[in-house]
């Protein structure tokens, strides 16, 4: 079972992986560090607006924020996309064995069916 923490840093992972902008950003920063006015260039929106979707990424912990004087340089931090994939594959081996499971009984129903109407002189 996962802890309060953990469903926490999902749900800021999954956050902030819903929106295209900061998607992009991640993108651009998979092929290295940039400035936070690097990474607004492409966009027709503010620096305000860019920055706040960094916030976001760095809640997510998706992005590392380094310092040198009076520069802010970001990188991208894929730790919690690990998470996030292990969570989503586990969802899917649930419904993949609950439909599975669901599968078989309407079959056995059918067959049931299917039986009885056998008995009874009729097909189906």
């Amino acid at each position: 079972m996962p802890t309060a923490t953990t469903q926490t840093q999902l749900d800021h992972t999954l956050l902030a992986l819903a929106d295209p902008t900061r998607r992009a950003i991640l993108h651009r920063l998979t092929q290295g560090e940039a400035r936070v006015t690097e990474l607004a260039e492409p966009f027709e929106i503010s620096l305000n607006a860019v920055s706040k979707h960094i916030r976001l990424l760095e809640r997510a912990h998706l992005v590392r924020r380094r310092k040198a004087g009076r520069e802010h340089f970001l990188s991208f931090n894929p730790e919690p996309l690990d998470a996030a994939t292990a969570w989503i594959e586990e969802q899917r081996t649930l419904w993949n064995y609950r439909l599975e499971a669901l599968d078989a009984l309407l079959r056995a129903e059918d067959e049931a069916a299917s039986a009885d109407a056998v008995k009874k002189g009729r097909k189906r």
